[in-house]
Formats: structure tokens, C-alpha cells, sequence
């Protein structure tokens, strides 16, 4: 993630108090990375430091802040499902961040629900708008925690949809449900969807969310789907609301990993040294060209993950002539790129911080670091942020030559990327959310 915001601190201490302009107490797990907008902070966690006395137990939780003081507005609360533990996994909460436009919050729950809610709540509570229901409504089959970032392009909603294996993990109950779909902002109606038969080679599950670039005046959508492939879509076109939901045209694909099994991909469960691959970050268009980074399943495949860079212009199958360049990671890999200054940063669950030369992917430096990384590299105002499982905060200069700047111990893993809004850093642990400033 690349931010414009300035004036951000090079250090800060929660133990002394500096830096800190208000702290809140969160659910006691907390995946999802804050969003801010509207003058209030949005935070997805779990109910283990309950709000509503009415509400115990395991659940889903989006809690709503004040911005400037951190004051509790309300709270989306969604219970569990209880089918198969596998569906929604016990105490991981609300995992997905939201997206907010016009007053209008977008996410997807716990449940593998798109909702729609109000900005501003009512009576201390989520008021609800509409509700797309991903399993009954497209025929997905949610794995583990739901993960998805919503893209807003004019009218539409785009999504990756959480699908994945059954609880045995070998097999896929339906190998027609989709990864990616498009649906109506303004009622959740299901416009369109891929129809690239990727459910059936997903290893694990489909956590990557899309994004958007433009090239040569073409609006390409970009998405990193669970069975290993890359793919750009163009945009989808609003339907008639009786008429079934239309195909996403494919424009190109690109095999991440070609040289890894295409079938029978589940006996390659628990293999650390030959599996397929998959992907948790998203897919970064900067500059006509697009950064992925994926390997080996985190739980479940390989060891061997890279960050690749791919030239998005052609069309078909670019496997062998997309490929500009790829840079080899310690292990897996669950972030997002940042491209900034001609680098591009990427932690790895390894235990170590990479910078690469984003034109060539020659490193530029490493840092070991304590912890898995599960969040993505923050850059903004010439530092890089990044939390790690162990707790770990670090700020580092962005520059070709390696300076940290601070290091700060906040106690609790980290899960979620630090988001910069309005000259002030937010960090979320798994069980509160800092508001930082300089």
C-alpha cells in the first residue's frame, strides 16, 4: 500500500505514551486492516471484549470509531456459522476490510455475505441496506476466514468470493463456483462473473482481491486466482435484472508458476517442497506493469514463493512472454507489494523484509525480522511501515540503501497493514487500534 499522507512519525511508544493520540480496545483477534473515511475509523475483530452484553460469544464484529478521538459510535455484530467449522473459522472475526463511498460501507462478513450498511449507524448499531448472500447467491463454497477488499468502479462491485476446499481440504464440492464476481452497489444484484473453471484446480482457498489499471486508455481488471493463474478481465457492463449474470471477458493469462502441478493437486497437501501455488495479497498495477507476489501455501504447499513482475500489455496466454522479472523470497508470502521511488517492498513469512529495484528486480536489501509477516509494507511519507506476527513494528527510510528507523514492540501479533489518513498513522494489534501521530 502507497500513501500520499505527510507529516507521519519515524518512531512512537504506547509504554510512554508518545506519540499516541488514542488507543481502543478491539475483539481479541483482529485481521482486518482499518479503513478510514468520513471522519470515522472502521475495524473488522472478533467478540472476545464484548460491547453489547446482548451479544456473547463467538461472533463476527466491525466496530465504527470516532476519528479524532477514538469514541466507540457502533457495531456490526454477525453470528457464526455453524454448518462446519471450516465455513467460518471459531474467533477470526471479521476478517475483510471495508469500502466506503457516499455514505455507503461495503464489506464481506464472517458469513461470506456482501453487505451494504450505512456510514453513520443508527442507535448504536449497523443499519443494514441490502445483503447478497455469496453461497445461496453464486453457489461459492466458503473455506476457513472470508477474505475479501471491494472494488468500486462507477456502479458496480468487484470481488474475489472466498472459495475454496471442503473440510478435508481435498476436495472442491463444486467445481463450478466462482472466484470472482460483479455485483450492483446500489441492491446487490449478481452481474457478472469468471467462468474459467478455476474452482477446480484451487490448492486451498481464493483470498486475493482484485484491482483496476489502465492501459493505452483500456481499463483491465486484475485478478490473482486460487489455482495458481493471474488473469485480466475486462470490466463487466450492467445487465438486465431478469437475465442470468454475464461472462467476464478474459483478456490475458499468466501461469505464476508453471512448472508446478496443474491436476490432482490435492495430493500435494502438506508437501513443503512441491505443491501448486496460490496467492493472499493483491495484484499491484504501477507504471504499466504489474507486481504480484505468491508460492507455496502458508498452511499447506511449498516452501518456495516470489515476488514477479509481469508486463500486463499483451493478450492469450503470456506466461512465457509476460514475464519481466522474478525475485525469489525466504518462504511464503501473505502481503501486498508497495512500489515507491522506483523500489518495491514485500515481507515474507521467512522472516524477512525485502527491498527489490522495481525495473529490475535486483535486490536491493534484506532485513531479518521478528515474526511472520501476514500484513503488507506500508510506505508513506518517505518511511515503510510494517507489523509481524511477533509484535513487531517497524518504520524503515524508504531508500536503496537499508536505514531502520525505529522498532517498536506493541505486544500483540500483527495481522493488519498500518494505514496513514490525515497526518495520522492507525496500527491495529489483534486486540486494540492505535491512532499515531508525530
Amino acid at each position: 500500500m502507497v500513501s500520499a499522507e505527510r507529516g507521519l512519525p519515524a518512531s512512537f511508544d504506547p509504554a510512554s505514551g508518545k506519540g499516541i493520540k488514542w488507543s481502543a480496545q478491539l475483539g481479541t483477534e483482529t485481521h482486518s486492516t482499518p479503513v478510514i473515511a468520513g471522519g470515522r475509523i472502521f475495524v473488522g475483530t472478533n467478540n472476545g471484549h464484548p460491547r453489547d452484553s446482548n451479544q456473547i460469544g463467538d461472533r463476527g464484529v466491525l466496530m465504527c470509531f470516532d476519528e479524532q478521538t477514538g469514541h466507540f459510535l457502533w457495531q456490526l455484530v454477525v453470528p457464526k456459522r455453524e454448518e462446519d467449522v471450516y465455513f467460518d473459522w471459531p474467533n477470526s472475526g471479521i476478517s475483510s476490510p471495508v469500502t466506503v463511498e457516499e455514505n455507503r460501507v461495503y464489506l464481506v462478513s464472517n458469513r461470506g455475505e456482501v453487505l451494504c450498511l450505512a456510514e453513520a449507524g443508527k442507535a448504536g448499531e449497523a443499519e443494514i441496506l441490502w445483503r447478497f448472500n455469496l453461497t445461496t447467491g453464486a453457489g461459492i463454497w466458503s473455506h476457513d476466514a472470508a477474505h475479501s477488499s471491494i472494488l468500486i468502479q462507477g456502479d458496480l462491485l468487484y470481488l474475489n468470493t472466498g472459495t475454496g476446499v471442503d473440510n478435508t481440504h481435498k476436495r472442491i464440492r463444486d467445481p463450478k463456483s466462482p472466484s470472482l464476481v460483479v455485483l450492483d452497489k446500489r441492491d446487490g444484484h449478481l452481474v457478472a462473473r469468471e467462468m474459467e473453471n478455476i474452482a477446480s484446480n484451487i490448492f486451498h482457498s481464493t483470498w486475493s482481491a482484485p484491482s483496476l489499471g489502465r492501459i493505452n486508455g483500456r481499463d483491465l481488471l486484475f485478478f490473482a486466482a486460487g489455482n495458481g493463474i493471474v488473469y485480466a478481465f475486462d470490466p463487466a457492463q450492467s445487465r438486465d435484472r431478469e437475465g442470468a449474470p454475464s461472462r467476464l471477458h478474459r483478456v490475458w493469462q499468466f501461469d505464476f508458476d508453471p512448472t508446478a502441478p496443474k491436476i490432482n493437486v490435492h495430493k500435494y497437501n502438506s508437501n513443503r517442497r512441491e505443491s501448486p501455488s496460490n496467492f493472499y495479497g493483491m495484484p499491484v498495477f504501477y507504471e504499466n506493469r504489474l507486481y504480484v507476489a505468491g508460492g507455496g501455501d502458508l498452511w499447506w504447499g511449498k516452501n518456495e514463493a516470489w515476488l514477479k513482475c509481469i508486463n500486463p500489455t499483451g493478450t492469450g496466454d503470456i506466461t512465457t512472454n509476460g514475464l519481466i522479472w522474478a525475485y525469489p523470497l525466504n518462504k511464503h508470502v501473505l502481503g501486498t507489494p508497495a512500489i515507491s521511488n522506483g523500489l518495491a517492498f514485500i515481507a515474507d513469512c521467512g522472516r524477512t523484509f525485502h527491498c527489490v529495484d522495481a525495473k529490475t528486480g535486483a535486490p536491493c536489501w534484506t532485513e531479518s525480522i521478528e515474526g511472520e509477516a501476514w500484513a503488507s509494507p506500508l510506505v508513506a511519507d518517505g518511511k515503510v511501515y510494517l507489523g509481524t506476527r511477533s509484535g513487531a513494528f517497524y518504520i524503515f527510510a524508504v531508500a536503496r540503501e537499508k536505514k531502520l528507523l525505529s522498532k517498536v514492540n506493541l505486544g500483540k501479533p500483527i495481522s493488519s497493514t498500518a494505514v496513514a489518513a490525515n497526518g495520522v498513522l492507525y496500527v491495529s494489534t489483534m486486540d486494540r487500534v492505535y491512532a499515531i501521530t508525530r
